[in-house]
């Protein structure tokens, strides 16, 4: 019986084959795509920008994450139309750290300069770490190019322009870029000279997102130097005056486009739609009844309210600045960080024990950083003596609201330089800062259903250290690319399948 069972699928086909003598036919595949370059040649591309075009990722620039730069998938794209071969200053492995002449603190400030990338580890509970091992990229063994990748980490737009800054004798005296110094054209060379160099038919820009966001990442320690316009004077966590910032471009686009070349180029993200700036709450902090009614008393922050109240009592502050800069704790969950905020009125005058202090507010934007920091000790021998609880958290940890509005006023003059000129130049036009905010906002769904987010970790769009795209991410800026291209130039390219390209390494 158990063998008739098990002929029966058998039998049913056989039946079915015979009750239709014509002979059957494989219906046919889609007809293939004839992809055109349009209006564009794209024989020989060069990619400029920062560590957003270099494909850096996890903190860090590193081989997997190199292959994964949006570059590279374009120029899988500009393949299919005639497209050349992209060269890439690779770094040596997959770790990313390097050393400086062997040494891996070649600035002495205590910690690697250039070190290995984060993975995400559930030994620490989960948590990013850096990847273990020394990194075998010697910065000082010089790369042969030219290299169509011209992606340099860390760099700002008008160093771009600047001589030396792939200089070795530059990097010991600060005034050069580690990664530039690898693969320069020689010590003199500029990074727009050296890509220009190469004769591009087609090129890519994306730079000015370092001109705003180490002053971001900084919380805010920087100075705004809109209205000076000599850049040598700028610290490197100084806001770009937004004149320096659309001269340098106009001078980088008009050395691209000398010799007819066609482009695309980027706007900045807000700083708010990244996850750097989205993840850490600003009241973090869980109280016991005893430590929060310690925290309110006299011996703790209930003299500081005190000393606000007499003010006010004295009309020498509002009733608002008093509501603003009281500092109170409740026993449970969700409590406030306590914060320096240098733009609040200085009350030292009238008591010196009012220094600029208060409690964080969901206005305020807590860097990713802080959340390692929060919580632990200022004096490791006090118990008490708790950060961003007893002991204020310093300007670095934390964007205010009046320093995301110089941050955003930046963003909004560079976006507008770059919309200016991507008409004037008649290039293509990428609304990086629109894609980003979508990615916070909705989020892009993917052919599996999946939907990339925002989301530190877990979204699939950012990398580790909560600023870069991880390779996922920047498979979606990849297609943004293609789209803005392929309107402009009339060509018909693919794009990449995100789905292809991981959303997080995982140890």
């Amino acid at each position: 019986m158990k063998k008739f069972y098990a002929l029966l699928p058998f039998l049913g086909l056989f039946l079915i084959a015979c009750e239709d003598d014509t002979t059957p036919t494989n219906p046919p595949g889609p007809d293939p795509v004839d992809y055109t370059a349009g209006a564009a040649n794209f024989s020989k591309y060069v990619a400029v920008g920062n560590s957003l075009t270099a494909g850096f990722s996890d903190n860090a620039l590193f081989r997997a994450g190199q292959e994964a730069s949006f570059p590279n998938m374009l120029a899988s794209n500009f393949a299919l139309v005639g497209g050349g071969a992209f060269e890439i200053p690779y770094m040596a492995d997959n770790l990313g750290g390097a050393t400086i002449n062997g040494q891996t603190d070649a600035n002495m400030d205590g910690s690697p300069d250039i070190g290995n990338r984060l993975i995400l580890s559930f030994a620490a509970g989960p948590a990013p770490v850096p990847v273990a091992g020394q990194g075998s990229t010697e910065i000082t063994d010089k790369l042969s190019g030219p290299f169509n990748n011209m992606g340099v980490p860390g760099a700002k737009s008008y160093e771009l322009l600047a001589p030396g800054y792939g200089s070795l004798a530059g990097l010991a005296i600060g005034a050069a870029n580690p990664y530039f110094v690898r693969f320069s054209s020689s010590e003199s060379a500029t990074v727009i000279g050296d890509a220009a160099a190469q004769n591009p038919t087609f090129f890519t820009l994306w730079v000015g997102a370092n001109d705003i966001l180490l002053y971001a990442t900084g919380g805010g320690t920087g100075v705004d130097q809109t209205g000076n316009l000599d850049p040598s004077t700028y610290a490197r966590n100084d806001i770009t005056d937004p004149n320096v910032y659309a001269n340098v471009m106009n001078g980088i686009l008009t050395t691209m486009t000398a010799n007819g070349a066609k482009g695309a180029i980027a706007n900045i993200p807000y700083v708010t739609d990244i996850p750097y700036f989205t993840t850490v709450p600003h009241n973090p902090i869980p109280l016991d009844a005893a430590t929060a009614a310690f925290l309110n008393s006299a011996s703790a922050y209930g003299a500081y309210n005190a000393g606000l109240q007499q003010l006010q009592a004295m009309d020498l502050i509002t009733e608002d600045e008093l509501a603003k800069r009281t500092i109170t704790f409740t026993a449970g969950e969700g409590n406030a960080v306590v914060i320096i905020d240098e733009d609040l009125t200085d009350l030292t005058g009238f008591n010196p024990a009012l220094i600029n202090m208060r409690q964080a507010t969901d206005a305020d934007l807590m860097v990713l950083t802080s959340r390692t920091f929060i919580g632990t000790l200022a004096d490791p021998n006090n118990p008490t003596s708790i950060n961003g609880v007893a002991v204020p958290l310093a300007d670095k940890w934390v964007l205010t609201p009046e320093e995301q509005k110089m941050v955003k006023d930046a963003t909004d003059a560079y976006n507008q330089t770059l919309s200016a000129l991507a008409t004037s130049y008649d290039l293509a036009f990428v609304d990086a800062n629109a894609l980003m905010n979508n990615i916070k906002t909705n989020g892009v769904q993917l052919a599996d259903g999946s939907t990339v987010t925002a989301d530190f970790a877990t979204g699939g769009g950012f990398s580790l250290d909560g600023v870069h795209p991880a390779p996922r991410g920047y498979a979606i800026v990849a297609n943004a690319f293609i789209a803005a291209i392929n309107t402009k130039y009339g060509s018909n390219l693919p794009g990449v399948n995100p789905l292809d390209y991981t959303g997080l390494y995982i140890n």
